[in-house]
């Protein structure tokens, strides 16, 4: 369990959150798992992270990340879109002690608002 303390800088707090293990870094490809034609995302950078030198920024579940779609529609190709990440094949523990994984890496591409 871990807190993100608000700093001067800052509007507003997330509250607190528990920790997921981080399995999607930059250059990540996963599939996109929504009607809007993308077939896969490829991972640009990730929301709200900060990061430490020489590290890739990473993503895990419930992150949005910036990507780009590699395949699908055309007039969807090459553009930077704004994903949730929905599943991640990296286990994690939750809190009631089990150990849950999924099949794939997938996201949702959602509005500029979230």
């Amino acid at each position: 369990l871990y807190f993100i303390a608000m700093g001067k800088d800052q509007t507003n707090v997330k509250g607190c959150r528990f920790r997921v293990s981080v399995a999607l870094p930059v250059g990540a490809v996963i599939n996109c798992a929504d009607n809007t034609g993308a077939k896969n995302l490829y991972i640009i950078a990730v929301k709200g992270y900060h990061g430490r030198l020489n590290r890739l920024p990473a993503a895990a579940l419930g992150d949005m990340v910036m990507c780009s779609v590699k395949k699908g529609k055309p007039e969807l190709r090459r553009a930077v879109t704004t994903a949730v990440v929905i599943r991640q094949r990296k286990s994690w523990r939750r809190k009631d002690g089990t150990v849950i994984y999924f099949e794939d890496n997938a996201g949702v591409i959602v509005n500029p608002k979230g």
